[in-house]
C-alpha cells in the first residue's frame, strides 16, 4: 500500500531492521566527510579549542555527535585530544544502532541527545537522512507523492497540509512552467530536527555538515536517491539501502537561528577546512629522504584533505555554524 515518503524513510532507515540500525553501518556502503579522519577530526579539534576558550576552559566540555554512524569521528577526536583536554572532554555519540564493541569507553552512546550540552554539537551528514515528505505541483497546488515501500513505485496522493504548504511557499518556489518531473522535498522535518537538537545546547557552537542547496537554486526534480555498496541506486524504501536527499540549508539555518537567538554562518566545507588548516597541500619532497615514514603519513593526510576540500565533491558540502550564548567571532574559524 503506498504511503508518504516520510513514513517510508523512517521505517527503511530507522526501523528495527532499518539500514542505519542493522548491518555493518554506513561506512560499509559509502564514504562521508566523517570518514575522512584524522584530517576532519583535526579540524574539528581546532574548532573545539576555540569553543573551549570561549567557554573559559570549563571543567567539563561536551562534544556531541548526532547521527554518529559507528563513532568514527568521535573515536579519532578522542585519540587526538591532548591530555589536558581529554581529561575534561565528555564525548557523546547519538545513534540508534547498537554500541560498537570497539568504541572507547570514554564515549557515551545513546539514542537521544543529552538534556544539556555546553560545548560543541555536531551533525555530520545527519540532516540529509532525516525523513521528509515529497510533493509535486499540480493545477490546484502541491500534492503529496506516495511510495510503495516494497518496490519504490510512486503515485500522487492528496494535497499537502497547511504547514507544509506554508513551508513550500517560503522555501521552495513553484517552477514557472511545472512539468510531471517537477517535485519538492519538504524540509519542515529537518528544520524541526535541527531546532529541537539546538534546544539542548546551552552554550557553545552547533555545526551541521551536509549536502545542500539554497532557495534560489532548488533542484527542479529533487535529489532523493539511494546508495548501497558504494553505488547510487534507485530510492526504494525497503531497508536495503541508504535513502538521502539534499538539505535546504537556508531553511534549516533560519529555524536554528530562531531558537538560538543569534545569526548562523553558512560556508562551503572547502573554505571552512582551509580556515582550520586543512588545505590538501602535498608535503615537501625533501621529507621523503629524511623521514620516509613521516612523508608517507603526510602524503596520506594531504590526499584526504584534498578529497575533503574538492569543490566538485565533498568540498562543496555546506557547513552551517550556529553559535549559542557565545561571541560568534570567538568560536567561528578565522576568516569566515
Amino acid at each position: 500500500m503506498p504511503i508518504g515518503w516520510r513514513a517510508a524513510m523512517s521505517a527503511a532507515l530507522y526501523g528495527e531492521a532499518g539500514f542505519f540500525v542493522a548491518g555493518a553501518g554506513p561506512a560499509a556502503h559509502f564514504r562521508t566527510s566523517a570518514h575522512g579522519v584524522p584530517v576532519l577530526a583535526t579540524a574539528v579539534l581546532r574548532l573545539l579549542d576555540r569553543v573551549d576558550a570561549a567557554l573559559g576552559r570549563p571543567d567539563r566540555l561536551d562534544v556531541v555527535d548526532v547521527g554518529a554512524g559507528r563513532g568514527e569521528l568521535l573515536t579519532t577526536l578522542v585519540g587526538l585530544a591532548p591530555p589536558e583536554l581529554a581529561a575534561r572532554l565528555r564525548p557523546t555519540a547519538v545513534e540508534l544502532a547498537p554500541r560498537p564493541a570497539a568504541l572507547p569507553a570514554t564515549v557515551d552512546w545513546r539514542p537521544d541527545p543529552p538534556e544539556r550540552v555546553a560545548g560543541l554539537l555536531l551533525g555530520t551528514e545527519w540532516l540529509d537522512n532525516v525523513p521528509l515528505e515529497v510533493a509535486t505541483p499540480g493545477p490546484t497546488g502541491w500534492r503529496r507523492v506516495l511510495v510503495d515501500p516494497a518496490t519504490g513505485a510512486e503515485s500522487i496522493g492528496g494535497p499537502v497540509d497547511a504547514a507544509e504548504a506554508d513551508w513550500l511557499a517560503r522555501w521552495w518556489p513553484v517552477p514557472a512552467h511545472p512539468g510531471p518531473a517537477d517535485r519538492a522535498e519538504i524540509g519542515l522535518s529537518r528544520d524541526a530536527a535541527w531546532a529541537s537538537t539546538l534546544s539542548v545546547l546551552e552554550r557553545g557552537l552547533a555545526l551541521a555538515v551536509d549536502y545542500g542547496h539554497l532557495r534560489d537554486g532548488r533542484p527542479p526534480a529533487g535529489t532523493l536517491t539511494g546508495f548501497r555498496a558504494g553505488r547510487q541506486v534507485p530510492p526504494v524504501p525497503d531497508g536495503s539501502s541508504d535513502l538521502t536527499a539534499h538539505v535546504a540549508v537556508d531553511a534549516v539555518g533560519t529555524a536554528g537561528a530562531a531558537v538560538a537567538g543569534t545569526p548562523y554562518t553558512l560556508v562551503r566545507q572547502r573554505a571552512a577546512l582551509r580556515a582550520l588548516g586543512a588545505d590538501g597541500a602535498r608535503p615537501a619532497l625533501a621529507l621523503a629522504a629524511t623521514d620516509p615514514a613521516g612523508y608517507v603519513r603526510a602524503l596520506a593526510r594531504a590526499s584526504t584533505a584534498a578529497e575533503l576540500t574538492d569543490p566538485a565533491g565533498l568540498g562543496a558540502h555546506w557547513w552551517l555554524l550556529q553559535p549559542v550564548d557565545v561571541d560568534p567571532p570567538a568560536v567561528l574559524p578565522p576568516g569566515l
